[in-house]
């Protein structure tokens, strides 16, 4: 099991402290990834590594590696809402993507996404299918480097835990966090498979709605871009993982099944 290196009560009022703190934080830069400032690389992390321990997760003080960092930052558009009207999913998903908060908290509703594309004022319905199939196409054309970076840092891991584990100049004490942090590594992986999942489906739910209350011919626009994003995801939820959640989508037979895993994100 993950040693937790620090009292859990302690941490756990450490972590709350700075949730507030750094939801009021939770702003973004270019490209919609979380804004380079003290919140995003100081506290976040901090209070992060703090509230997953007191979880009782997987939870590495290591620090991250350049594609480690990237992989954090491209995930940051897929796990945020997929519409900026959507404020308070916004925020869960921020404290979320920080896991101070349990990535199981950061459901949403399929519906979300249609409620706040229609809640604005529109020229016409023909803006509406235009703002969906820029979404739709958004989302595809970052998936590619996200599955580039993602297969970078699986590689990296496999080298991690075989220096670790065969190595005689590696520290018993540096086995946990090395395999705690890969453990985050491909949580954070499956996480935005499960959340693109979760976009398309919202985007499908928009569409079949707007064809029903604003029929337009927009529509095959919007449907071909769904689809076009359907077929990138799928093999970023195909790639390879270590497999260290028990799955079957491991790379060397065994590998990552080694050690029971306490991260529940």
């Amino acid at each position: 099991m993950i040693r937790r290196s620090r009292p859990v009560n302690w941490l756990a009022a450490r972590a709350g402290a700075l949730t507030l703190l750094l939801a009021a934080g939770a702003c973004t830069g270019d490209l919609g990834r979380p804004r380079q400032d003290i919140v995003s690389q100081l506290l976040a992390p901090q209070a992060g590594f703090w509230a997953a321990t007191a979880r009782g997760e997987a939870a590495s003080h290591f620090r991250f590696t350049d594609d480690e960092e990237q992989l954090r930052d491209r995930a940051w558009r897929f796990v945020m809402p997929g519409h900026e009207r959507s404020v308070f999913q916004a925020q869960t998903a921020a404290l979320a993507h920080a896991r101070i908060l349990p990535a199981q908290l950061h459901l949403g509703y399929r519906a979300e996404y249609f409620q706040a594309l229609t809640g604005g004022s529109f020229a016409s319905q023909a803006s509406r299918y235009a703002r969906l199939a820029e979404d739709a196409n958004a989302d595809r054309i970052l998936i590619g480097p996200f599955r580039a970076n993602a297969m970078r840092v699986v590689a990296a891991d496999r080298v991690r835990m075989r220096a670790a584990e065969t190595s005689p100049d590696v520290a018993p004490s540096q086995l946990d966090p090395a395999f705690a942090r890969v453990v985050e590594n491909e949580g954070l992986i499956l996480w935005v498979c499960e959340r693109v999942g979760f976009r398309i489906e919202s985007y499908r739910y928009a569409l079949a709605n707007l064809v029903v209350e604003m029929p337009s011919r927009e529509a095959i626009r919007a449907e071909r871009a769904i689809m076009a994003l359907e077929a990138e995801a799928g093999p970023l939820c195909k790639m390879p993982l270590i497999g260290v959640f028990g799955g079957e989508r491991g790379g060397a037979a065994g590998e990552g099944d080694k050690r029971p895993v306490t991260y529940k994100g």
